[in-house]
């Protein structure tokens, strides 16, 4: 998989675009800034958006090309993000230490999903938030956009 992202992510352009993805700025700003953790950022339109609004930030992706443009764009917009070269089953953060973690069409297999969506509720602190957006396995018969796991 890794090599797959940093292969997409290696053109000029940003694949998903430099703004945020809609549902995840539509839940953001129903809330108050705080501490977040953005597994899986590819190019770090959602993290760069967040931080833009006053969060701290935290994101992760196992890309080094995703990074390099998250930091890009994250300089462009003038702000500042965390963004750590991770592996989803591998990345640790302090329980009790974000408000929020954001999964937006993160594409794991369905037994590392499962692990990080358990560890990710540890490192809420009380009363924290999960966004998440993800696709319905009835997508895949649609057959637009498939990755092999």
């Amino acid at each position: 998989m890794k090599n797959f992202w940093n292969e997409r992510y290696s053109i000029k352009e940003f694949i998903y675009g430099e703004d945020p993805n809609i549902f995840f700025a539509e839940q953001l700003n129903k809330l108050k800034p705080g501490k977040i953790i953005l597994p899986c950022d590819g190019e770090g339109r959602n993290g760069v958006y967040a931080a833009s609004c006053g969060w701290d930030v935290a994101a992760f992706d196992s890309s080094e090309a995703g990074k390099e443009k998250a930091i890009q764009l994250a300089t462009k917009k003038g702000v500042t993000i965390s963004y750590e070269i991770e592996d989803a089953q591998e990345v640790e953060y302090a329980e009790n230490s974000v408000d929020v973690v954001t999964f937006i069409f993160a594409h794991l297999p369905p037994e590392v999903r499962k692990h990080i969506h358990q560890k990710a509720i540890t490192w809420l602190k009380p009363g924290g938030r999960i966004i998440l957006e993800a696709f319905n396995p009835d997508q895949l018969k649609n057959n637009l956009f498939m990755i092999k796991l």
